[in-house]
């Protein structure tokens, strides 16, 4: 992962072979609590949303 904001309940992962940073929503962390640290690996599916690439279901 590449970073989380607590207060904003959003952040950005990179996908593996990948520079680009893909958004995600607090809402998509599955399991509790629904947070997550700067540089822990997560699974996740990706998924086309507004014009832009988005992470759904976070897992660790």
């Amino acid at each position: 992962m590449q970073s989380f904001n607590r207060l904003g309940g959003y952040g950005f992962v990179v996908p593996v072979g990948s520079e680009e940073q893909v958004w995600f929503s607090a809402e998509d962390i599955e399991g509790e609590p629904q947070v997550l640290s700067e540089g822990q690996q997560v699974t996740f599916v990706l998924v086309l949303g507004d014009g832009r690439f988005e992470a759904k279901e976070l897992r660790l």
